[in-house]
């Protein structure tokens, strides 16, 4: 009986410990959505993107052409006609391939570019985040914008214009 009534004892005492966590919930892409210098350099970055697009969409525009001109011709090619145009071909495809990578691949210029102008950003909001962590004495703050599910958060859990304040951000609300 001793040892049922003490289990009891300390599930009770583990739940009310468990409820007194204080929780913050916030949603990145919301606060830098709302950030002008964020924006400014999402816009630039996708500018940027467009035009490297543009050029991988021209090179391939070429290798089509060098495509059908060969569908077209190459009953009327020699052997070693045939052997250099495919060649070709396949010279011209690698390096799409390749410029598609270097481009907007893993660790490519894309990357690289979000990394060196974007970085700085974020590394503010997590500080502000961090900051207002403290301040408040949340146990967990939860990013609700990506990666984390959530099904339900109480609205006023949202500290998200909080840390746009922190940030120095006027919010319209």
């Amino acid at each position: 009986m001793n040892k049922y009534f003490f289990i009891g004892i300390v599930s009770v005492l583990l739940s009310l410990g468990a409820t007194a966590q204080r929780i913050a919930v916030i949603d990145t892409k919301y606060i830098l959505s709302n950030i002008p210098e964020y924006k400014m350099l999402d816009k630039r970055i996708q500018v940027t993107s467009e035009e490297w697009q543009k050029e991988i969409d021209a090179k391939q525009a070429t290798l089509d052409k060098m495509y059908k001109d060969y569908d077209a011709e190459q009953y009327m090619l020699t052997d070693e006609l045939k052997k250099k145009r495919q060649a070709d071909i396949k010279t011209k495809e690698k390096e799409i391939q390749e410029l598609q990578k270097k481009r907007f691949g893993y660790q490519g210029d894309l990357f690289k570019e979000r990394q060196n102008l974007v970085k700085p950003i974020q590394d503010k909001v997590y500080n502000a985040i961090q900051k207002l962590a403290v301040a408040r004495t949340y146990d967990l703050v939860l990013d609700k914008s990506e990666g984390i599910t959530i099904i339900f958060a109480d609205p006023k859990l949202d500290k998200s214009d909080d840390v746009l304040r922190e940030l120095g951000i006027k919010v319209n609300n």
